[in-house]
């Protein structure tokens, strides 16, 4: 198996054959199963890689270059993935050309038969005689489906992002197609952020400050995905790490973290707390609470872990906490840009269909908070269906009102005070985090 190989199967297991019993997996569970079979060194992996994640993430404007030239009305699913592969070689890497076309004519010939790969020959010949350029404006009947096709984006999701940013809607659709910024979350309690950065200077990674999350560390250069995870550091976002800040929670005060997951903000608020308070955590998956749990004593950070469903009664009903994190399960909109896949992979009812869980998940941790006390609600989304909708309809139904956002988050402040993170600026995700307090 060679590297545009490797790469075929990777995208085959994104995007299994209709009827096909094959096993579909994310574009990174691909890549890690079908490498650790392979006997490639780590420069043709990487090329592999490259090719893979290019290929399903430009699927859509691929396929706008590929088009004029392929007349064949049932071409079979494997050979129009080898076309896509090989046109994202040849129009955005500095590829050798006919080592690129000689190379995919010959996978050509392995999955499907001569006359096919004299076909994907042609196709790919008659492309580069068209010198392709980007996508232009006026080839398309709206700006939409103009920069839709040009970032190979779904045109919901789009204008999806019009109806929030607008004026910074063709940054976004540039910036998800740009690789998103690795940081990592200090635990404070085992060390300071300056000795966490020096340690990881020793390791070869770069990294600076982020200016808003005072124990986040922005990656420059390098990478911290090949170090020991052993409760001193962990990979968090910034934009995800942005939510804890925004809660702050303080020493002495009982926190509740609602939709814990494997515990990135638990163990944020952990460490916040520095062993003055009490956290409890809810998370329905039990998987991920045995994860939870390993990396709270691994951090050395105590804390009530509750395996249940947070939209039902799964705590005491006079249990209240100082502050509530409601990290809420949602479409994901907000991180296309880390996942190659997900745009495809998403729809768009599913901000209208995920905002029922996020109601009842809201009416539910309501309960416990104290009078005075904070809520804060966090999406990695900026679909207003789940973001400024959801919150609009919690206001009006419960005694609750917005509540401060810290001085340093004015610039992601929206008409009605709440945070919204445009995904792929800055190599950031996409965040909406709303502060509620509940009435005395």
């Amino acid at each position: 198996m060679n590297a545009r190989e490797l790469a075929l199967a990777v995208v085959r297991d994104v995007f299994p054959a209709q009827g096909s019993h094959a096993v579909e997996r994310t574009a990174q569970a691909a890549f890690d199963y079908r490498a650790r079979r392979s006997t490639l060194d780590q420069r043709d992996r990487a090329f592999a890689a490259e090719l893979a994640y290019g290929a399903i993430k430009m699927r859509r404007a691929l396929d706008w270059h590929l088009d004029p030239f392929i007349t064949h009305p049932t071409l079979p699913q494997v050979v129009r993935e080898i076309l896509r592969l090989a046109a994202y070689e040849l129009v955005y890497t500095r590829a050798d050309v006919h080592a690129t076309v000689f190379e995919f004519v010959n996978l050509a010939k392995r999955f499907s038969h001569r006359g096919l790969a004299n076909l994907v020959n042609a196709v790919l010949r008659s492309l580069l005689r068209a010198t392709p350029e980007e996508p232009q404006r006026d080839s398309f009947p709206s700006d939409d489906e103009y920069l839709a096709t040009r970032y190979s984006l779904p045109t919901w999701l789009v204008r999806q992002w019009r109806s929030v940013f607008d004026s910074e809607l063709a940054a976004i659709c540039a910036g998800v197609n740009t690789p998103a910024r690795a940081a990592v979350v200090v635990n404070t309690l085992k060390g300071s952020v300056e000795t966490a950065a020096e340690r990881l200077r020793t390791a070869g990674v770069q990294t600076v400050r982020s200016p808003y999350v005072a124990e986040s560390l922005l990656v420059e250069s390098g990478s911290p995905a090949h170090l020991p995870d052993d409760g001193e550091w962990w990979q968090q976002s910034e934009s995800s790490a942005m939510a804890v800040d925004v809660l702050g929670p303080q020493p002495g005060e009982s926190i509740l973290d609602v939709c814990t997951g494997r515990g990135n903000k638990a163990l944020q608020i952990g460490a916040r707390l520095n062993g003055d308070g009490a956290l409890c955590c809810i998370e329905l998956d039990a998987r991920k609470v045995t994860t939870l749990q390993r990396r709270l004593e691994e951090s050395g950070i105590a804390a009530a872990v509750v395996t249940g469903d947070a939209t039902a009664e799964v705590l005491p009903e006079g249990r209240r906490f100082d502050r509530v994190l409601v990290d809420a399960p949602c479409s994901g909109a907000g991180v296309v840009g880390r996942h190659p896949e997900a745009r495809w992979k998403k729809q768009g009812a599913d901000g209208e269909r995920l905002a029922l869980t996020q109601r009842a998940l809201l009416e539910r941790a309501a309960r416990h908070v104290y009078p005075g006390g904070a809520l804060v609600y966090a999406v990695c989304s900026t679909d207003q269906r789940e973001t400024t909708e959801v919150i609009d309809w919690f206001l009006s139904a419960h005694n609750f009102e917005r509540g401060l956002i810290p001085a340093a988050y004015q610039t992601f402040l929206n008409a009605d005070g709440d945070v919204v993170v445009p995904p792929g600026i800055e190599g950031r995700d996409g965040f909406y985090i709303a502060r509620v307090e509940r009435r005395p």
